[in-house]
């Protein structure tokens, strides 16, 4: 069954880019996390979900092959002159997330849909009672303004699936269920 899930690294005090979009701090901290649901988690993504300043930031930091594959990628925008990336199956939208999300699930084909981000995004995905998973992998880092995390309010209790951590090691893993 096809599950819609926001997968996202967020610094501890709950921003998942700095003011300017800005992702250094994230990438700061060296070595292998054997705990990072990442790797797991990408083999069961069929189809992704992004926001325009998140398929920028990608396009600007990213110069290889298209990370994600041939998994078909939904760009929501309202710009007209972001650039296609060579080799990936984009589709940009200024469509209702609502209007979008069947679409992306047929497209999955049984496997999930990610909601890169960003966190106003996914928010639209939230409100309209699409997203089912939440992973956030949380960073001893404390940036004090910026892109947050999920900008909504949901006061809807959700049930912790997971949490993992390794010893020493600076990231904190927490995966819950909206369902």
């Amino acid at each position: 069954m096809t599950s819609t899930v926001y997968l996202t690294a967020s610094s501890l005090d709950g921003y998942i880019a700095t003011e300017d979009n800005d992702l250094s701090w994230l990438f700061q901290f060296e070595g292998e996390d054997p705990t990072n649901p990442y790797v797991d988690f990408i083999d069961n993504v069929g189809a992704l979900a992004m926001g325009a300043t998140t398929y920028a930031w990608i396009l600007e930091h990213e110069t290889g092959a298209w990370a994600y594959g041939d998994r078909p990628t939904w760009v929501f925008t309202h710009h007209d002159d972001l650039p296609p990336k060579q080799g990936a199956d984009i589709t940009f939208t200024d469509s209702d997330v609502a209007r979008v999300h069947a679409e992306m699930v047929e497209a999955a084909a049984g496997r999930d849909v990610w909601l890169v981000g960003g966190g106003d995004l996914v928010g639209q995905f939230l409100d309209r009672d699409l997203l089912d998973e939440i992973w956030v992998s949380f960073t001893p880092v404390l940036l004090g303004g910026g892109a947050p995390l999920l900008p909504r309010r949901h006061t809807e209790p959700m049930r912790v699936v997971d949490v993992r951590h390794t010893p020493g090691g600076p990231f904190v893993h927490l995966h819950y269920s909206l369902r």
